[in-house]
């Protein structure tokens, strides 16, 4: 027997973009904004070419940029559990760091000249893009709930790496066609930035308050109880359920709780009160997070230099060719990323995280193997060839970073469901992730400008293998039963509201119907 009102959502749908559709969209321009065209790459080569920088100064200001990521990311999740107006917090950290991007270009002088303007810049932006990831997947588990994520996330990531590689693709050919002898200034090319935040807060703002579950954002419920379209009541004869009702089951706790968990307040529920979220102190005191943690630390401690590196090594001493070819470093890395994430989303809930995390962990070392031998082979034949194979590894990059920027949100996910702290979970694991590439980026260019580029690749290839080993002998399967269960029986197919639509049509057991939310 069909839902009635079903017929109504459907017509519906031509006159409005379904909630995960306007995400996909969200997620393909906010690629480049979360960083400010990939903070630690194209800036770094426009630092260092176009206002001769040294590669000490370009560290300087990776590290600052970095440490006021760590600094702001795990408030920034408590923040974003919290808030119900996260579409429009996302829309303004995308203007914020989109100005900073364009501040950079334009007042950065020849050889860090107002080194201290610059700082205090990438210190702001820190603190802003601090608010992205954790904004971007609480919107995202608010509107497929915890059971959807595998899916989403992975269409996310898709986007997100799909759209870099355009974005960088575009502002590499500006670069190159601007670039002049005796004119390398190609701020020009950072035009791209303001597109991109345009094309963002277009489609956040299409995103309707009624498609976020808080309660489901901040992984209190599994499932979202927010279908794409809400139409009224009158419109679909649906029942309501008032929000604010202190006895109905779903009523959530819309109040911070600054209990920090030192005291006696109590996280277990008494029968027909609401669900509470548990204290910062007992989701920090949980030993996989500060297990999986340190792993997120000591992966971009060795990882997150090692792009930067191998593009100025295609760079310096290049001239423009050496731009475009350290634009296509990126551009190669990315595309492998998607399809990395679409692998990730398709194969991860039914064989489950851990194999495919492991994958993305050891490919790093094999990486800075090969760049090491690559780099000696340029030094006794150089030729645009060996140019190119350089150029070539970063097909690995884009299967380790890109199993580890999906993965990293799922296993979060897995960690905080039923804690009602998704958003601060995802913060104190992005953070780690933060002040791990800040010290990557300081110590890589420091390395490089110290001993060479060999011998940084060397150390980094060496510390990529802790967290590896630690995530094969540390960690468990964090897959939920609920997430295998939906991506075994179908992996291309996650569970959604609008696909429960079409369940109850064909009568399938299982789907709920829709209630509207007064």
């Amino acid at each position: 027997m069909a839902f009635p009102g079903t017929q109504l959502l459907r017509n519906l749908r031509p006159k409005n973009a379904e909630a995960t559709v306007l995400l996909t969209w969200v997620s393909l321009f906010l690629g480049e904004l979360r960083d400010g065209l990939t903070m630690i790459n194209m800036q770094s080569i426009y630092l260092l070419i176009a206002k001769k920088y040294t590669e000490t100064q370009v560290g300087v200001l990776f590290f600052v940029f970095g440490m006021s990521q760590f600094l702001f990311q795990a408030p920034a999740g408590y923040i974003m559990d919290y808030t119900h107006k996260k579409t429009a917090v996302l829309s303004g950290v995308a203007v914020g760091t989109t100005l900073c991007t364009v501040c950079t270009a334009i007042f950065a002088t020849e050889e860090g000249g107002n080194l201290g303007l610059m700082i205090f810049i990438k210190f702001i932006q820190g603190g802003l893009t601090a608010l992205i990831p954790t904004g971007l997947n609480s919107i995202t588990q608010g509107i497929v709930g915890s059971v959807g994520m595998t899916s989403q996330v992975s269409v996310n990531e898709m986007m997100n790496h799909m759209g870099t590689s355009i974005i960088v693709i575009i502002a590499s050919v500006i670069a190159y066609f601007k670039y002049q002898d005796d004119n390398q200034d190609i701020g020009i090319m950072f035009i791209v930035s303001p597109l991109a935040c345009i094309g963002t807060v277009l489609f956040l703002t299409r995103i309707r308050p009624e498609h976020i579950d808080h309660d489901a954002a901040r992984g209190l419920t599994t499932s979202s109880e927010t279908p794409d379209f809400i139409p009224s009541a009158s419109e679909v004869g649906v029942t309501k359920v008032n929000k604010t009702d202190p006895q109905s089951p779903s009523s959530p706790i819309v109040k911070p709780s600054f209990n920090i968990g030192f005291g006696q307040g109590p996280t277990n529920n008494a029968p027909g009160q609401p669900q509470a979220a548990l204290t910062p102190l007992e989701v920090i005191k949980d030993p996989i997070l500060v297990t999986f943690t340190s792993i997120c630390f000591l992966f971009h401690m060795a990882n997150g230099c090692i792009l930067p590196l191998v593009m100025q090594t295609l760079a310096i001493g290049n001239g423009k060719t050496g731009i475009l070819m350290s634009g296509l470093c990126i551009v190669v890395a990315q595309l492998c990323m998607v399809v990395a994430a679409k692998i990730c989303g398709d194969y991860s809930g039914k064989f489950g995280r851990k194999i495919l995390f492991l994958i993305g962990l050891f490919i790093v070392s094999f990486r800075c193997l090969i760049i090491l031998g690559l780099l000696q082979l340029r030094d006794v034949f150089p030729s645009n060839f060996v140019e190119g194979l350089i150029l070539s590894t970063q097909i690995f990059d884009g299967v380790g970073a890109g199993v580890f920027g999906t993965m990293y949100i799922l296993v979060t996910s897995d960690i905080s469901g039923g804690s009602g702290r998704f958003s601060m979970t995802l913060g104190i694991t992005s953070a780690a992730m933060s002040i791990g590439g800040t010290v990557s980026g300081y110590l890589g260019e420091y390395l490089a400008d110290e001993f060479g580029y060999k011998n940084a690749f060397l150390t980094l290839g060496v510390l990529s293998l802790i967290p590896a080993f630690l995530y094969l002998l540390a960690m468990p399967e964090t897959l939920p039963d609920y997430a295998r269960t939906n991506i075994a029986t179908n992996p291309s197919q996650q569970c959604s509201k609008m696909q429960s639509i079409e369940e109850v049509e064909n009568g399938d057991n299982g789907a709920t119907p829709y209630q509207e939310i007064v």
